[in-house]
């Protein structure tokens, strides 16, 4: 079992940029696939980014490509999500997922099995 924790959310004027982190415990990281989901009040939860197990593939979300990157640490456990060029629009609370595939399909909730309590990132204009 896999227990998630998100961290480095915040109040961001526009323009600025976070990265969020997610720190892994409980199981063995390498074994998983992480992604980065975000939600807003009254709206289902969005897929932004996944990637592999060796961090070497990544796959973003099409509102996502030009300004978030996901990379992981295996040595740290952690799974990262750097969000450059901040927009109101990213206003939202950002969960990491775990799953035990790396498919460029897994863009649901329900392809991924361990989640993080999330982190509200709040961009003010």
């Amino acid at each position: 079992q896999v227990q998630l924790e998100e961290s480095g959310g915040g109040l961001v004027q526009a323009g600025g940029s976070l990265r969020l982190s997610c720190a892994a415990s409980g199981g063995t990281f390498e074994k998983y696939a992480l992604a980065w989901f975000r939600q807003v009040p009254g709206s289902v939860r969005d897929f932004v980014a996944s990637v592999s197990m060796s961090g070497i593939n990544t796959h973003y979300a099409p509102s996502a490509r030009d300004r978030f990157t996901i990379s992981r640490d295996n040595a740290k456990n952690t799974v990262y999500l750097q969000i450059d060029s901040l927009k109101p629009d990213d206003t939202a609370v950002y969960y990491c997922a775990a799953g035990t595939i790396f498919s460029s399909r897994w863009v649901e909730t329900r392809d991924y099995d361990y989640w993080g309590q999330g982190t509200q990132v709040t961009v003010s204009s």
